[in-house]
């Protein structure tokens, strides 16, 4: 059965560039958040694409809007540091860029301390999690009134150039999103600096609009790039061929279930040998590849919580979300690595 594809929405834009208007189109932005739908904000860098970051139907949404080619591991935002130390483990060089740098174009990579206000797909299946306070007034505001945490890539198609403006995220994403909040051009206009501290010590990911001369004053010393980490430490999230790993062996393009295995499905397909099956989890009955990505690591974590030996994964669909799903599912049948001996 041929994929199910987004529904088009109808998608609004509210002016938040005067004081008088911008009440009510943060309310209404925020609202929409709360009840599970997509709105791209105005930070000071570029305009994010936001979603409840706790609920993973609408994070697969985002994915979905921005035609995203693979799970990678998407920002968090928050209104301040208190918001963000409930999220994340901060060690003290972390607290100390945060209380340096927040609010601002800062984002940094922490240990994750609350798996539900962030989900799995939010963070790629990692025990870490990307976290930012933006600057923006606006962004602030937003985000106070949504009352959870908000994912935020860029608000465009993937692959085209970020969005520093509301007619900019029209451009790509109009009929896929449900609203913009627009409060102008962003003042920045390159990503944010992006520095990993969930390690012995930090390093940068990705440089974006706060130098590293900064952040090495604020460390006292050098700050190193991540590309020289090794393959333990990976340079950034989703980097390693063994990604999300189940203890199952993961089977793809499964065309019948072997003796053991469990099976997970998409769309009702059922191949031979699925009576046998020790569990049959089907991401969507409905053939929808936004809740298939929704249900993916939840669905994982659930054959590896029922102890199967094996899963038999059937053949799922190429296209849109498709490419990211067999992309993790892909990490989860790649080979581990083999323990050295002492």
């Amino acid at each position: 059965m041929p994929p199910a594809p987004p529904a088009p929405r109808d998608t609004r834009c509210l002016d938040a560039r005067d004081d008088a208007a911008r009440h009510a189109a943060v309310a209404e932005a925020a609202r929409v958040i709360r009840d599970g739908g997509l709105v791209a904000f105005p930070t000071e860098t570029v305009y994010g694409l936001g979603a409840d970051a706790g609920n993973s139907r609408a994070v697969a949404g985002v994915y979905a809007a921005k035609g995203r080619p693979a799970f990678n591991p998407l920002i968090s935002h928050v209104p301040n540091l208190e918001a963000a130390v409930r999220l994340g483990r901060f060690a003290p060089a972390a607290l100390s860029l945060a209380r340096a740098f927040w609010p601002g174009p800062l984002t940094l990579v922490l240990p994750c301390r609350d798996t539900e206000a962030v989900c799995d797909l939010a963070r790629a299946g990692l025990d870490t999690l990307a976290l930012r306070v933006p600057a923006h007034p606006v962004a602030r505001a937003f985000l106070e009134a949504a009352g959870r945490p908000v994912v935020g890539p860029s608000a465009n198609v993937s692959g085209h150039v970020s969005p520093t403006d509301a007619s900019h995220v029209l451009s790509d994403l109009a009929g896929r999103i449900d609203v913009v909040l627009d409060a102008g051009p962003s003042p920045v206009g390159v990503e944010s600096t992006i520095v990993d501290c969930s390690g012995l010590e930090p390093c940068l990911l990705r440089p974006g609009g706060l130098s590293r001369e900064r952040l090495e004053i604020v460390l006292g010393h050098a700050l190193p790039d991540a590309d020289g980490a090794d393959e333990a430490r990976p340079p950034s999230p989703g980097r390693l061929a063994s990604h999300y790993a189940p203890r199952a062996v993961v089977r793809l393009e499964a065309r019948e279930v072997r003796a053991t295995e469990a099976l997970l499905t998409f769309g009702g397909l059922r191949p031979h040998g699925s009576e046998a099956a020790r569990l049959i989890l089907d991401l969507s009955p409905a053939g929808s590849l936004e809740e298939a990505a929704a249900n993916l690591y939840a669905a994982l974590r659930r054959l590896d919580a029922e102890g199967v030996a094996g899963i038999a994964v059937v053949p799922l669909p190429r296209e849109g979300l498709g490419e990211a799903i067999a992309d993790r599912l892909g990490r989860a049948a790649a080979p581990r690595p083999v323990p050295e001996g002492d």
